[in-house]
């Protein structure tokens, strides 16, 4: 049985609308939340980033929801062993519902602190050594570690959950995925590429839940949608590596605007018809995802709610 979830922008909403929008998800029958964890917002126009372990205390004492990072890169912006002091955290309050996603990150949020950004290799060595830390210390032993890249010295966690989170990897190539399949718990990926799921599951992942993330833009038409779309997330219209190398949302924006509107709208359901959203979430579902999570573009957040609750998601659920 498919789970069916909210994916909250944290690039373009404040931390009271975010725990705002979990309520209203919660109300119009969606079973779980993602929350995406930046430092930067990926343009201006986006506006907002918020930080995202304050806003996922305030969710737990908001909704009932299980809550997954989509995705914390816990490799250079911030130290693993106080990632997993907050995903413990965070565990706790949300009575065993959290997940941590992790990922190698963007130099746009990890660049910050002045710390050079690595090459996709080193990344991935740094993640499985990160993963490494966060486990130790989700013992409650007291952890001394001399690793490549990350040294602790006697750390112990004091709030510990009865049970430590699941970790889900996300990953977009044949390493990355093999990473995951190898380390995580779980799988995370933004396409609905079912020969992803299939390497993630024969480099180890059979058997463990793999969940993806899309957007889509009720509106009540679809020229609104598209505009909106284009408006906001053209950012998604750029091809190749550019997400995981540029510094700054103003480079993101000149980038941009070299992507038309089509390009930006190209895997994104816009407006009123039920049947080009159900149809861009059954691609998900058909490539074998377990969970897919939606997240709406912009303002409109009731009419998107209303539209799923009454439209989307009880048809969804005939189906599985």
């Amino acid at each position: 049985m498919t789970t069916f979830g909210y994916f909250l922008s944290s690039e373009e909403h404040d931390p009271k609308e975010l725990v705002r929008q979990a309520k209203l998800a919660e109300e119009a029958g969606f079973e779980a939340l993602w929350i995406s964890d930046h430092f930067h917002p990926w343009l201006d126009e986006q506006g907002e980033s918020s930080f995202v372990w304050s806003v996922i205390g305030a969710i737990s004492q908001a909704t009932s929801l299980p809550v997954t990072t989509a995705v914390t890169c816990p490799i250079i912006r911030i130290h693993p062993a106080i990632i997993a002091q907050a995903a413990a955290t965070a565990q706790i309050l949300l009575d065993g519902r959290f997940r941590l996603g992790v990922g190698t990150g963007e130099a746009l949020n990890e660049h910050i602190l002045g710390d050079q950004w690595p090459p996709a290799e080193e990344r991935q060595r740094m993640l499985e050594e990160a993963l490494d830390v966060i486990r130790e210390l989700w013992t409650g032993e007291l952890v001394t570690y001399h690793g490549e890249f990350y040294e602790v010295d006697t750390a112990r966690l004091y709030s510990l959950p009865d049970q430590p989170p699941p970790i889900y990897v996300s990953g977009f190539g044949p390493k990355s995925v093999e990473l995951a399949g190898r380390l995580g718990d779980g799988y995370i990926h933004t396409a609905p590429a079912a020969d992803m799921v299939e390497a993630f599951h024969k480099a180890g992942g059979e058997g463990k839940p793999c969940a993806a993330g899309l957007k889509v833009c009720w509106a009540h038409d679809e020229a609104e949608g598209r505009k909106t779309v284009h408006r906001l997330w053209p950012n998604q219209g750029i091809p190749g590596e550019a997400a995981q190398l540029l510094p700054l949302p103003r480079h993101f924006e000149q980038l941009s605007q070299l992507v038309t509107e089509e390009a930006a709208t190209q895997s994104t359901p816009c407006g009123p018809s039920p049947e080009a959203h159900l149809n861009a979430i059954r691609e998900y579902v058909d490539a074998g995802f377990d969970e897919v999570y939606i997240s709406q573009i912009g303002k409109d957040q009731e009419g998107f709610f209303e539209f799923y609750s009454t439209q989307i998601l009880p048809r969804l659920r005939e189906r599985h």
